[in-house]
């Protein structure tokens, strides 16, 4: 297979997780199984894939091609720097030819070569603005990673990169989503409850919600629930809002 076909055939392998993944945390598993399972076979021998994610101000190992991929990948957020961080953090392809004896990060080397890890390569994700992202790659044998299996992972991470952003976007936009239901779904449960207190009372709406108000501090719980338990006092089936099924 020519470049240009190898291109586009990850691009479009790459398009098809996008379609068949549930979240963005589906998309980079499935990523991280691809890129493995693709470089395992350049190298003649099984590599281990992960994903550092940068987000919200968090920085996680936000998938894994296998539970090892994980452990290697979260050892270095133990020690706060290593190569895949490194990548991510410059945007710079990173390469370590063997862990026992390269200088840059002493501490992580020896950690991971005790898993039999020898050689790392961490490749960039460029996304929007408050993201970032690296591939890493984990290799049981020193000097795994020749010029071909560097371009090939560059080549899955220029690809991934669009659709890591397309998948981020995406989750943003469900968050959002989901966080409008559930205020909508709290609110109309606490107006459905101050339209009891209302009946019951003789009161204002105002004057409700200072009942409800209160039983919610004096009893630690949130106003929803409050809502919701006066609510099943009367009535068996939760509220609906105008935009449920």
């Amino acid at each position: 297979m020519d470049e240009i076909a190898l291109d586009a055939s990850v691009a479009e392998r790459l398009q098809d997780l996008i379609i068949d993944s549930v979240d963005v945390n589906g998309f980079l598993s499935d990523l991280c199984e691809l890129s493995a399972g693709s470089l395992s076979a350049t190298l003649g021998q099984e590599v281990s894939c992960a994903v550092t994610l940068h987000r919200h101000r968090r920085t996680t190992t936000a998938a894994w091609s296998n539970p090892g991929a994980r452990l290697f990948d979260e050892i270095q957020h133990d020690f706060g720097d290593g190569p895949c961080l490194h990548a991510m953090n410059t945007g710079t392809t990173v390469l370590v030819k063997d862990t026992r004896t390269d200088q840059r990060w002493p501490e992580y080397g020896t950690a991971i070569a005790m898993k039999g890890q020898f050689s790392v390569l961490g490749v960039p994700l460029t996304l929007d603005a408050g993201a970032a992202a690296a591939l890493n790659v984990f290799a049981p044998a020193p000097d795994a990673f020749d010029s071909a299996a560097i371009q090939k992972a560059e080549l899955f991470a220029s690809h991934a990169e669009k659709s890591l952003r397309l998948a981020v976007r995406i989750g943003t936009r469900q968050q959002l989503a989901d966080d409008l239901r559930s205020a909508m779904e709290s609110r109309t449960a606490i107006d459905l409850a101050a339209g009891i207190i209302m009946g019951q009372n003789r009161c204002s709406q105002a004057e409700a919600m200072v009942i409800l108000t209160k039983a919610s501090s004096g009893r630690n719980q949130k106003l929803r629930d409050v809502a919701e338990k006066l609510l099943a006092s009367f009535a068996a089936q939760a509220p609906a809002t105008h935009f449920d099924d």
